[in-house]
């Protein structure tokens, strides 16, 4: 028989696929790229047509030499690397390093690592697409471009070790804006005032809220409220008018790179970094008790919502069996938004029917709560729409107007299977539904409070994927790691779940700002994303956008060397003092993060581990809990004391303590959790 030769990218997918395939089938992994710019020189023939000079990746070369034996013995070859222009290019890159030109070679591609869409692409396998290529090879060289052409620059101005990036720089210009909108802000006064009034027959207040006259007024001061206050004195409060409607509450989209990254973000206190490899596990196959290694998702790197038929028919046929025909959803809506990678699906389960619940033992603690995430957000998007009665009141105090709403869900629809974390889980029945017209009111009291409108809110990792999203710069692959360089850099910091700019990320915006504007704008690197796009399509030569581009980027480069300043960036200085020679230490970074040394380097090398403080008493000695690692790396928080104070724990206390018992309580998730197992309580965060 023949010898038919399969290559995927990650060894993980080997074991999944193999058991789907006869014995006439080997699969073997190519470990991702096997190919690339050299890291000691630009790598690009600027010269002579920008073309790119790839060379063997270091330490590949006996991957190579293996996988070229493998491809001897094979009469077919299919390159199975990942559905997008990444894999595509992996693909391309194997046909050349494996010296596959002659050779009977065929590109499969997979939605999903199940035996169908496996069996399925083998049956249509098709040529590599080089449109696909070129968009990969375009973008590469022009990050490259911009990383090795200001990289040196910032080197040589500001410190070594610092790195420029196309979509890196733009987001870091982003990040730093909002933080000037927060520093220029300057709050305003204002005013709200609520009747509380009594129903007749009800033991239940409610709450109406001031509206005006004729129109909407605001209360922008206290005079104006006390002059309000004065002209309702002694009014008689009565209902108005009543007004009956019903609404719908659409169920959400399945996910997308995006949309799994902001919601695993604010449900699951998942970094982007953490969602996608996750996911990746979960993409590539899990060993499921009874069942071997199964991929349990379709693949994580997509903006496209489309599921296929055979996946919605599924999905609603499970639904009606499981909750009955009323819940199937009634219409399909297909959604385009701005340009996407429709080739793909939305991230859904591989099988509807394998529910979180039954494989919860065969998954890790973080590969079950995503899974579930995801399984969830698929079947609320299959199922139809929650029902609301809603009524709006408006009553009369004098001159004045007052208006109070409420809702109550009349059917679940999605509900009774998901709610998105910022949403309302329940919904009280509220004594304003039932008012009516001749519905008697007694008034009780008013409830006036000062407030200040505030500032924009900082940036966290789902809020900042969403503004680049929305502004169209970069794509899913590229919003992960594009947080991560900004944090491993040190241009920005976290405190808590929010980004803050630091010295040093001020300082590079700066230089990019003054001497690289189009490259740090978000129009511009919007419009080269929608030309790389056209690369994509087949519309666009994608070396006429690098010639275009390095011309101008060369002559910036050259200009910003005679024109800027070296800039000076002192390090963070502490209270704590060296031992060794009396001076206050400073706070330096190194590979493993922050880290204590002594400024009188090289006379004095004295350095200690850096103990960040989360501003949260020891329950144990009521010294601060400091930020710990053990030695593989797993954060821990401990007392600033040990070893004479050995309290531990593995998730982050807080000062509250549990009004059930009165021990310290941690964060788990979006709740706030009893630390003692026994006692149960548990409520939901603040994320104010």
């Amino acid at each position: 028989m023949a010898k038919n030769l399969v290559i995927v990218e990650s060894p993980t997918k080997v074991k999944t696929i193999k058991k789907f395939l006869g014995k006439n089938y080997e699969v073997v992994a190519s470990q991702g790229h096997v190919r690339d710019l050299p890291k000691s020189q630009l790598g690009i023939d600027v010269e002579h047509g920008c073309e790119p000079k790839y060379i063997t990746i270091r330490g590949k070369g006996e991957l190579l030499a293996q996988l070229r034996k493998e491809v001897k013995k094979a009469d077919h070859v299919y390159l199975a690397t990942d559905p997008d222009r990444e894999g595509e290019a992996i693909s391309w890159h194997l046909t050349k390093a494996l010296n596959l030109e002659g050779k009977d070679v065929k590109r499969i591609t997979f939605n999903e690592i199940t035996k169908n869409a496996v069996k399925a692409s083998l049956k249509n396998p098709r040529a590599i697409d080089m449109n696909l290529v070129d968009a990969q090879q375009a973008r590469r060289v022009l990050d490259r471009m911009v990383g090795y052409e200001i990289s040196p620059l910032l080197w040589a101005k500001v410190k070594r070790g610092l790195s420029a990036g196309r979509v890196q720089s733009v987001a870091l210009r982003i990040i730093a804006d909002r933080e000037a909108e927060i520093d220029a802000f300057i709050p305003q006064e204002y005013y709200t005032l609520d009747a509380i009034l009594t129903p007749e027959g009800s033991k239940q207040k409610i709450t109406a809220s001031f509206y005006g006259k004729d129109k909407k007024m605001e209360i922008s001061d206290k005079a104006t409220l006390d002059q309000i206050l004065k002209e309702l004195k002694g009014a008689d409060f009565a209902v108005e008018s009543v007004k009956k409607s019903n609404r719908e509450k659409k169920a959400p989209l399945p996910f997308t790179t995006s949309t799994l990254q902001q919601e695993a973000f604010k449900a699951l206190n998942f970094s982007t970094q953490k969602t996608m490899r996750v996911a990746q596990q979960l993409y590539e196959g899990v060993d499921i008790k009874g069942s071997g290694t199964v991929g349990l998702i379709t693949y994580l790197r997509t903006d496209s919502v489309r599921v296929s038929d055979e996946a919605a028919a599924s999905a609603a046929q499970f639904i009606q069996d499981t909750y009955g025909q009323e819940f199937k959803k009634h219409a399909s809506s297909s959604v385009k938004q701005g340009r996407i990678q429709d080739a793909h699906e939305a991230i859904r389960p591989a099988d509807i029917t394998r529910l979180p619940s039954e494989i919860k033992d065969s998954l890790s603690r973080e590969q079950f709560r995503l899974y579930q995430l995801i399984w969830r957000r698929f079947m609320a998007s299959q199922m139809s729409n929650a029902k609301y009665e809603v009524s709006s009141v408006k009553i009369s105090a004098g001159d004045y107007r007052f208006t109070a709403s409420a809702s109550l869900r009349s059917f679940d629809g999605y509900m009774l299977v998901y709610t998105e974390a910022d949403q309302e889980k329940d919904e009280k029945k509220n004594a304003v539904m039932n008012l009516t017209e001749d519905t008697r009111l007694s008034f009780d009291r008013f409830d006036e409070k000062q407030h200040f409108t505030q500032p924009p809110a900082h940036f966290t990792e789902a809020s900042l994927v969403h503004t680049l999203e929305e502004l169209g710069i970069g794509r899913p692959s590229t919003y992960a790691p594009t947080i991560s360089t900004l944090l491993k850099r040190h241009y920005v910091t976290k405190e808590g779940r929010n980004i803050f700019m630091t010295e040093l990320g001020d300082a590079v915006n700066t230089i990019m700002k003054k001497s690289f504007p189009t490259i740090v704008d978000e129009q511009f690197t919007a419009n080269m994303e929608g030309l790389l796009d056209g690369v994509e399509e087949g519309t666009v030569d994608w070396k006429s956008i690098v010639l275009n581009f390095y011309p101008d980027l060369e002559a910036s480069v050259k200009k910003a060397e005679e024109d800027l300043e070296k800039v000076n960036i002192a390090d963070e200085q502490t209270d704590v003092v060296c031992e060794n020679c009396g001076r206050h230490m400073v706070i330096k970074y190194g590979p493993h993060g922050k880290f204590l040394a002594c400024p009188g380097f090289p006379e004095c090398r004295n350095t200690k581990p850096y103990l960040e403080k989360i501003n949260v008493p020891c329950p144990k000695c009521n010294k601060d809990i400091v930020i710990r690692k053990t030695r593989k790396g797993r954060v821990f928080y401990g007392c600033e004391d040990y070893p004479n104070c050995d309290f531990m724990s593995w998730q982050r206390p807080v000062e509250k303590k549990c009004p059930k018992c009165g021990n310290y309580m941690v964060i788990r998730g979006n709740k706030l959790v009893c630390s003692n197992q026994e006692c149960g309580y548990s409520e939901t965060k603040d994320n104010k």
